[in-house]
């Protein structure tokens, strides 16, 4: 065999074995990194969460915590710990949740929070993954007779301190030429309670919060969401910048709950499809093959663990947000494939 066909032969054979996946990168495991080693020191993982909102973040009357993001934080204390239990769930306010992220009190920050430009270049955080599409908009008193945001001029709108609410309110004020009075509370339930109590004419938040803030009203029928949005709010995984691991595991553990609902991985079928699946992509996701997790410092059944402990990205949402829960239409929050924006990077 000539020089020239040789290189073309073993060239051609490490392409075809790493595609099959029998051939894995030659790269030394990585140290944990300091974050994943603080939380196995801990023996949990220390989540930030809402103080209190139906959908992303609540307590049932025993204290256990329940929600959207509280399954976010299952998921990875599940893939880095083995148990979704070990949670530590650090309640944090609209003002205080990103100096308690600074300050080293939680590992990640899953808190219905926009990622934005300031938040990553001045705050010095890694905005790791949207786990929630939404945009700013309004719940106000079917008193006031209106149905469109336009129409809000000279209303006087309850929302929360050191968000991009108020912003972006502003914003829209200047581009419309209207004008829109704000009263700001630090806890979303004293702001509601504001507004119930006639102090302002409605309340705004993203829309995923309004849902949930409507459904804990006393007479829910008297208040109304407006058409439309004023902004785009992307929520997501929030942690410190420098722990690069960290980043990756946050990164992957969001890209393996939507992977499961693509691939038809569920809470209840992913251990008999880890065994049984004859599907290449499953077989991946699920730690089968692939030596993935080995490449994060973690088990390769990190991702296993993950979906067992939480579900797929659509099951989370419809236990939450679906017709059972909120009522929340899924909207921008479908799979990519169902006409959504969640396109998970490939588990490859």
């Amino acid at each position: 065999m000539k020089f020239g066909n040789r290189v073309r032969f073993w060239v051609g054979a490490a392409v075809a074995m790493l595609a099959a996946g029998t051939v894995q990168a030659q790269t030394a495991i990585p140290v944990p990194g300091p974050t994943v080693t603080a939380i196995k020191a801990r023996g949990a993982l220390a989540c930030g969460v809402d103080t209190g909102i139906p959908g992303f973040a609540f307590q049932d009357s025993k204290g256990a915590w329940h929600g959207f993001d509280v399954a976010y934080c299952r998921a990875l204390a599940a893939a880095v710990l083995g148990d979704p239990e070990k949670v530590r769930y650090v309640p944090t306010t609209t003002p205080a949740r990103f100096t308690v992220l600074q300050a080293g009190e939680i590992e990640v920050l899953i808190r219905d929070s926009t990622m934005t430009l300031t938040r990553s270049v001045q705050l010095h955080l890694d905005e790791v993954a949207t786990n929630f599409y939404a945009g700013q908009g309004f719940l106000v008193s079917t008193k006031l007779g209106v149905s469109k945001i336009t129409e809000l001029n000279g209303a006087t709108i309850c929302t929360l301190t050191g968000a991009t609410l108020e912003l972006n309110i502003a914003d829209f004020a200047r581009t419309n030429g209207t004008k829109i009075g704000t009263l700001l509370f630090e806890k979303s339930d004293e702001a509601v309670a504001a507004m119930e109590s006639g102090r302002c004419d409605g309340y705004t938040d993203d829309t995923g919060s309004l849902a949930a803030v409507r459904s804990t009203l006393k007479v829910p029928a008297d208040w109304v969401v407006l058409e439309g949005v004023i902004s785009k709010e992307p929520l997501g995984l929030h942690i410190r910048s420098g722990d690069v691991t960290w980043r990756n595991i946050v990164f992957w553990v969001d890209a393996a709950l939507k992977t499961a609902e693509e691939a038809g991985v569920t809470k209840s079928n992913a251990e008999d499809m880890a065994k049984n699946s004859k599907d290449p992509l499953v077989k991946r996701l699920l730690g089968a093959e692939g030596g993935f997790g080995a490449m994060l410092g973690l088990n390769n059944d990190w991702t296993l663990q993950a979906i067992k402990a939480a579900g797929n990205y659509g099951e989370i949402y419809d236990e939450f947000f679906g017709p059972k829960a909120l009522d929340l239409a899924r909207g921008q929050n479908k799979l990519w494939s169902q006409g959504g924006l969640h396109y998970a990077l490939p588990f490859r």
